[in-house]
């Protein structure tokens, strides 16, 4: 991964910025910016990491994300193989963080989205009925501007503000920790990561790439992922095999061995403690509801 980008994604002369993003895969970097972000999934899949949370993503997912909140839709790796001919698309919007601080938006009919943007800030889920409601209007936007490309932004943010279908997506005391000399240094950790969890992963190399010691990285890590890197790589594994469950048919034991866990004991003990429910469990509640 490269470093993140700091400068502003909308233009000195705009109030904001929608983009069609159609590409074999999504941006690869680990990253934040000053800007809100609302992004909806139209197509791909793969894993999502919003602050100090790590779970699958397909077709649908929307999400909110406040200023510098770290953020990274990374798709699976079949879509880095041209040969798979595989394509993504999303529509992302950008907007900046002084957005509400201004007249007329200083006002108490704009209470109800001040109080979701101060939300963001742990990132917002948006699914069920709202979920299409804004994708429409995400898409609406797309074909508009001027003025018209404001009242949209504003009818979907006052969609998501009285929605009950939302939920935040990081842990409650998660704050931002990240230093600008360390993001390259996370960067390479994630991509590490990412392209060796379904097998053997070594603490030692991450170590190595991040220029640091065993002992000082495994501080390092946890004091900015909030949690220890062998977790992370478990939740990672656990969230492919959510994947997995989703869209195939292999049974658990093929399901533990291609997330990377060397035994099917260990799978099923790790994947009820984070999601409540066995495998088998689980895709039957998935099936239900899709």
């Amino acid at each position: 991964m490269r470093k993140p980008l700091k400068k502003s994604r909308i233009p000195e002369n705009k109030a904001l910025l929608i983009k069609d993003l159609v590409a074999p895969y999504f941006d690869v970097n680990w990253h934040f910016h000053s800007e809100y972000q609302l992004f909806t999934v139209l197509k791909g899949r793969g894993t999502r990491f919003v602050g100090d949370n790590i779970q699958a993503f397909r077709e649908g997912d929307m999400v909110l994300t406040g200023p510098n909140l770290p953020h990274l839709w990374r798709n699976d790796p079949a879509y880095f193989r041209s040969e798979n001919q595989l394509e993504t698309r999303g529509v992302v919007i950008y907007f900046p963080e002084n957005f509400l601080n201004d007249s007329p938006f200083v006002f108490e009919e704009f209470e109800p989205i001040s109080v979701l943007l101060e939300q963001s800030k742990f990132g917002i889920e948006i699914g069920g009925e709202t979920n299409l409601q804004v994708k429409k209007l995400m898409l609406d936007m797309l074909q508009s501007s001027g003025p018209s490309q404001v009242i949209h932004l504003l009818r979907i943010l006052e969609t998501i503000a009285h929605s009950n279908e939302k939920k935040l997506i990081a842990n409650p005391g998660y704050i931002n920790s990240h230093k600008e000399s360390e993001e390259d240094r996370m960067g390479k950790v994630h991509d590490y990561v990412m392209n060796r969890f379904q097998g053997k992963v070594s603490l030692e190399d991450a170590a190595d790439l991040a220029n640091l010691s065993v002992s000082a990285f495994s501080r390092f890590f946890k004091s900015r992922m909030n949690r220890s890197f062998s977790d992370f790589l478990t939740e990672v594994r656990i969230a492919h095999a959510c994947k997995l469950l989703h869209d195939t048919d292999l049974n658990v034991s093929e399901v533990a061995f291609s997330s990377g866990f060397h035994t099917l004991s260990n799978f099923n003990r790790l994947f009820r403690q984070r999601t409540q429910k066995t495998p088998l469990e689980y895709r039957k509640e998935y099936q239900l509801h899709f």
